[in-house]
């Protein structure tokens, strides 16, 4: 345990969020997305596991201690649901409330197609699965800079 840092980072992933830059993407996906052969071609080629949390918690407690990228119009993407690219589920809205509550951070909150989605979660720094069962509970974070 450490002094101010949630007990679900895993170390695994605390290094990952310490290594990344500015403007490197983590993928945060649910229990059914790819995360193996997604994770194989990001620079960590193994997903980091964290199936004992759902997504909302785990990018709660990621952007506890990681800045957002405010360089950007979207520095957080969600996966569309198909054929309902505006449509909320969810996990989508319980998700936006949480990014929504970050200062600074308010309706940064950008939608991505599901296939495109699989693509560019290959160029991600790296894969963070979480036990996330709810349909399209998948989403990509932007590291921004603490100034």
């Amino acid at each position: 345990m450490l002094i101010g840092i949630d007990g679900r980072i895993s170390p695994e992933l605390l290094f990952v969020l310490a290594s990344m830059g500015h403007g490197d993407e983590i993928a945060i996906v649910d229990a059914n997305f790819p995360a193996a052969s997604t994770a194989a071609h990001c620079q960590v080629d193994k997903p980091i596991d964290l199936l004992g949390i759902d997504a909302v918690k785990c990018i709660e407690v990621i952007t506890g201690i990681m800045p957002l990228d405010s360089f950007v119009d979207h520095s957080a993407l969600r996966m569309e649901i198909d054929n309902a690219p505006d449509e909320f589920g969810p996990v989508h809205q319980e998700v936006a409330n949480v990014l929504n509550n970050i200062p600074g951070n308010e309706n940064r909150f950008g939608s991505i197609e599901r296939q495109e989605f699989y693509k560019r979660s290959k160029m991600a720094f790296a894969v963070v699965q979480t036990g996330e069962a709810r349909p399209f509970g998948c989403f990509l974070l932007r590291k921004g800079v603490i100034f």
